[in-house]
Formats: C-alpha cells, sequence, structure tokens
C-alpha cells in the first residue's frame, strides 16, 4: 500500500488538471449538440458529429446523441453527466479523505457554518455522516472546496430552486435511506437518483484513461476512491499536520491506524535517521567519535583473531571481559563447530573420567566443577546434533514453473450507446 501511495501521490495534479478539461471538452460537445439541429452536422474540438434523427429524440437530456465519423454513437448527455461526477468526486475525495460511502451520503444538510468566538468569523463545514464508527465529524471547507461544493448545487438545483430529495439504498444496512437532497444526485429516466458507486469508478476510468498515465510496469494506471484517503493522510502529515489532527479528520479510533495510512518514502527514513543520529551524537561524548589510534585499532584486531577456539568460535563482543574465566566449556557464547564433534566426545569423556576419579578420590569440591563442565560439553553436543538434524531434513523446494498462459479475447462487444 505504501508502494501504491508514492506511486499515485505525484501524479495527482495530473489527473486533477485532465479531470477538470475532460469535463470542459464533454460540456462543449453537449452544448454543440443540443444547438444543432436533428440530422444535421456539427463539429467541435476539431471532431465532426452527426445529431440523430427521429421524433423520439424529443426530450431535451435525450436529445444530445450523435454519430462519430466512423458511424459510431455516441450519447454526448450522459458522458458529460460522468465527466463531471468523475472531476467532482477526484476534487471531493482529494480535499477532504473521506470514504466514498460517506461522500455519497454528503446532502445540502451537510454544509454549515461555524462563527469563531475570537474574531467573529464564520467558516464553511461540512459535516460527515459516520460510515464505519458512530460518530460524525465536522471537516474545515477550504475555498477549492468550497467552489466545487457550489458547482454540485447549482447543477442538482431543480427550477424552483431547491435540491430534489431522493432515496439512497445502504447496502451495508440493506435498507433505504429517507428521502435527503443528495448533492450527489442526477437526473436519468425522467426522475432524480442517487449517482451510484459504479457510475463514479467509470467517469474516473475514463479521467484515467485520458490522462495517460502509467504504472511502473508501464501499464494504465488505475485509481480506486479509496487512494485519494490514503494520499490525503500522508500529504496532510508530510505538510506537518500533527497526525493526532489527522485522525480526528478521517475518523479513525486510534492513532496507529492513522500511521498505517501514511506512505513512508526511503529519502524519509534516511533524513529521520540521520537527524536521529544527529541527536544522538549531540547528548553522547565527542571523545567516542574521534579517530582510534594506531594502538585501539590494533586492539580491535587482536579481539578476532582470539575468538577462534580449540573446538569452536566465541561470540565474545568487542570489549568485555570473559566471564567464565576462560572456562569456555562452560560458556554459552562458544559457537562450536562440526568439524569439532569428535574433540568435544573426547572431553565429555575424559570429564567423566575425572569426575569418577574425583569421587573415587574423594575430591567432592572438584566433583562440582566437574559436573558443570559436564554439562557444558553435554549441551554443545546437543546443538551440534539439532543442527546437523535440521540441515539433514531440508528440503528442495526446486524451481518454479509457469504454465501456458491462454489467449482471452472478449467478443461481443455491445454496439449500443458508449461514451
Amino acid at each position: 500500500m505504501d508502494q501504491r501511495t508514492r506511486e499515485r501521490l505525484p501524479v495527482l495534479p495530473t489527473l486533477v488538471q485532465t479531470a477538470a478539461d475532460e469535463l470542459k471538452k464533454a460540456q462543449a460537445r453537449l452544448a454543440a449538440v443540443r444547438a444543432a439541429a436533428p440530422g444535421t452536422s456539427f463539429t467541435v474540438l476539431g471532431e465532426t458529429y452527426t445529431k440523430v434523427k427521429g421524433t423520439r429524440y424529443t426530450d431535451h437530456a435525450a436529445s444530445a446523441t450523435a454519430y462519430d465519423a466512423n458511424g459510431r454513437r455516441y450519447c454526448l448527455g450522459p458522458a458529460e453527466q460522468r465527466a463531471f461526477w468523475a472531476w467532482a468526486s477526484v476534487e471531493f475525495l482529494r480535499h477532504t479523505g473521506v470514504r466514498i460511502e460517506e461522500m455519497l451520503e454528503a446532502s445540502h444538510h451537510s454544509i454549515t457554518q461555524y462563527r469563531l468566538p475570537t474574531t467573529g468569523e464564520v467558516v464553511p463545514l461540512l459535516q460527515i455522516a459516520p460510515s464505519k464508527t458512530d460518530e460524525e465529524r465536522l471537516l474545515l471547507v477550504s475555498p477549492e472546496l468550497a467552489d466545487v461544493l457550489s458547482a454540485m448545487v447549482c447543477r442538482v438545483r431543480d427550477v424552483s430552486g431547491a435540491i430534489p430529495l431522493v432515496r439512497s439504498y445502504d447496502p451495508s444496512e440493506r435498507a433505504w435511506n429517507a428521502p435527503l437532497p443528495l448533492l450527489f444526485q442526477w437526473r436519468w429516466g425522467g426522475q432524480n437518483r442517487p449517482v451510484s458507486v459504479s457510475t463514479i469508478r467509470k467517469g474516473l476510468d475514463e479521467t484515467l484513461l485520458a490522462s495517460g498515465l502509467t504504472d511502473s510496469t508501464g501499464r494504465p494506471l488505475r485509481y480506486q476512491p479509496h487512494d485519494f484517503r490514503r494520499i490525503f493522510v500522508t500529504d496532510a502529515i508530510m505538510s506537518g499536520l500533527p497526525p493526532h489532527i489527522a485522525q480526528v479528520i478521517c475518523g479513525h479510533k486510534t492513532i496507529s491506524t492513522t500511521m498505517n495510512y501514511k506512505a513512508v518514502y526511503p529519502t524519509e527514513a534516511i533524513e529521520a535517521h540521520r537527524a536521529f543520529i544527529a541527536r544522538r551524537r549531540a547528548l553522547r561524548p565527542s571523545e567516542e567519535y574521534r579517530t582510534p589510534t594506531s594502538e585501539e585499532w590494533d586492539a580491535f584486531l587482536a579481539h578476532f583473531e582470539k575468538r577462534k577456539l580449540s573446538v569452536g568460535t566465541c561470540a565474545r563482543a568487542f570489549g568485555t571481559a570473559c566471564v567464565h574465566e576462560h572456562a569456555c566449556i562452560r560458556c554459552s557464547m562458544l559457537r562450536p563447530e562440526p568439524e569439532q564433534r569428535s574433540r568435544l566426545v573426547e572431553i565429555r569423556d575424559n570429564l567423566i573420567a575425572r569426575i569418577a576419579e574425583a569421587e573415587r578420590e574423594g575430591w567432592l569440591g572438584e566433583v562440582d566443577g566437574l559436573h558443570v563442565s559436564l554439562a557444558g560439553a553435554q549441551d554443545k553436543l546437543v546443538q551440534l546434533d539439532a543442527e546437523a538434524a535440521r540441515r539433514s531434513t531440508a528440503i528442495s523446494l526446486g524451481m518454479p514453473t509457469f504454465g501456458q498462459i491462454k489467449d482471452r479475447t472478449v467478443h461481443g462487444q455491445d454496439p449500443g450507446c458508449s461514451g
């Protein structure tokens, strides 16, 4: 997810500009087809269309159908609708960071205002209905978002100036919501209906296709509505917004969820690590960071030369004293080598013989020490046997093989209305 966000955040301005350009083009085509007479040809944006004939295309919205120079039919009215809602969705999601279900439930009642008690200034707010949580939240409306909301309100108003009330279906609750003046609504089939998620996704895909953006593999770049939420959190925190404030804006229960949304950049991690080292060096004495002398360097190299033992290697760190006074067979830092197993067996057998001699001669004080050394030798043998068993049970997985990929061709494309 971090890589996905890092790939889409830098190209977001291109997507925003493309959405605005595609909306202007769609509006120009729609205005041209509505101004043309039925059956006549017209040219717009360097493209030539022929408006359909027939008396059944008398409705103002349905009359926006035309054929291009290749005879392909285009419904320029729905195309303009998708272009507008794609532009509105991109702007709404990138300025608020809300979930798509929260965006589609925004209504005219969600736009409110608040008067600052200190200056008396009135600021616009956007009330977000709860989606995954049971708590509503208020977002500050920026000037850019205010322009988008104004365009949406002007678009959905009817001739009386009021926003029609529509019922929307909640798939999570499996229930119909009460009629509300939803901002995301359009007139389709002679009645006002809420804009669906599929319409938003289709308009977004058309905008991405027009932008020509590609991913790291050269394929067309795809955006999901939830990508804007991750981009919003990442950009806000990188711009200096405290993470706990971003948590409140996004409506997360815990700040860990918010930080999971924030993408980590390699350069950011490097700079943070360098800053940590600089702070640590400022707190530690400068004596530790001076250039070592020749004697100190020789002592450092001598430490590694003395790590080699008769039955293995000592893993004791540089500068630390031997805790067992060089009784290496007892030490947990001794890493025995498999080639020295026979030597360990000799040491174990010798210790058993010495214990028997000490018990026979009554050297009880030496018996205890020999038992500790015997336990250490037996422990090293167990380590070697366990390592040998692990290596003998290793399974070779081999090289992966790939099956033949069959070519899939899509047949039966709908020759009907596209655009």
